[in-house]
Order: C-alpha cells, then sequence, then structure tokens
C-alpha cells in the first residue's frame, strides 16, 4: 500500500531573469522574504505541473525582492526558462509553529461549521486579498469567509478537525 503524498507548501514564485549572469528575481510568500532560503530542498514546479527537487539556491535581500542563484543556472536563457516556476517545500520541513499558531495548510481539510451547526464543508484553501486573509470552504457551495478573528473565525480546534465561523448559512 503506497504512503500518502506528504502535504506541501507553496513558499514563493520565480519572476524572470535577474541581470545576465543566471540570477533569478523570486517572489517570497515567508516571513521574512529571505526566510524562504532556509527552507530547502525546494521542489520547483513549472507551469506544465513537471516538477524536480533543487537544493543549494542562494540569495540576498533586494529593495525590490530576492536575487537568487540556483545551482546549474548559469545564464540568463537559463533563468527566465524558469519564470513562473512554483516554490514548494514538504510541510515537514518547517518548524513547529508556536503556541496559538498554525500554517495555513494545517488549516486545509477541516471541518467548517457556524454557532449553531451549520456545516459549510471543508476547508479547501486561504489567500490573502492584501486587505485581509480569506479561508474559502468547499460544500454544497464554495463560500468565502473573511479570516478574521474572532469576528468571522470564532475557534480552530485541531483535535476535533472543526474551524467554527460566526457566518450565515445564505451568505
Amino acid at each position: 500500500m503506497e504512503s500518502p503524498p506528504a502535504r506541501r507548501i507553496l513558499l514563493g514564485r520565480v519572476h524572470g531573469a535577474f541581470g545576465v549572469r543566471g540570477e533569478l528575481k523570486l517572489e517570497s510568500f515567508t516571513e521574512p522574504a529571505n526566510a524562504i532560503l532556509r527552507y530547502q530542498p525546494w521542489i520547483l514546479r513549472d507551469a506544465q505541473g513537471h516538477e524536480r527537487e533543487l537544493a543549494g539556491a542562494r540569495g540576498r535581500l533586494t529593495t525590490k525582492g530576492i536575487v537568487a542563484t540556483f545551482p546549474e543556472v548559469a545564464d540568463r536563457d537559463a533563468a527566465e526558462a524558469l519564470r513562473g516556476s512554483e516554490v514548494w517545500v514538504a510541510r515537514s520541513a518547517l518548524p513547529p509553529p508556536q503556541p496559538g499558531e498554525y500554517y495555513w495548510v494545517d488549516l486545509e481539510g477541516l471541518r467548517v461549521v457556524n454557532r449553531e451547526g451549520a456545516d459549510f464543508g471543508r476547508v479547501s484553501h486561504l489567500f490573502s486579498t492584501g486587505a485581509n486573509d480569506v479561508l474559502v470552504a468547499e460544500g454544497e457551495r464554495e463560500r468565502m469567509i473573511p479570516f478574521l478573528q474572532p469576528d468571522y473565525i470564532v475557534s480552530i480546534d485541531f483535535d476535533q478537525g472543526v474551524v467554527t465561523v460566526d457566518w450565515d448559512p445564505e451568505f
């Protein structure tokens, strides 16, 4: 019997070449931005879904984001070929969260119910709008709930596998 695939977290994205020596512009979703370099090896996934493992990436923080060098990327053409690639890591590569903290990926799959017990399905994913984060619950239909605690996200119970929300089931 095969073991389930390891959970992964999207940490960043390659935006293209930087200069002519094979450096890349790298968008980081970590805080601080250069923390992305700590969590290697990476799984690079291109737009067609092809994946490869990458270890040994180095980089520096600039005013425009991370400028990185990848092993075996020696010129602008090779760097530009990686444009749009996503940088993923195994969930196990990240340090355990502090008490009361969690990674978004840890919420995925939890049941979502409101205070009255209405079942909204399961957490599909979360995303940031810039103004606030949003929890997406997939059930009989999709619901997007602002991830504002305690206004709309009342509680998260990992032991029970439930996120309780203050949200009208008709909305």
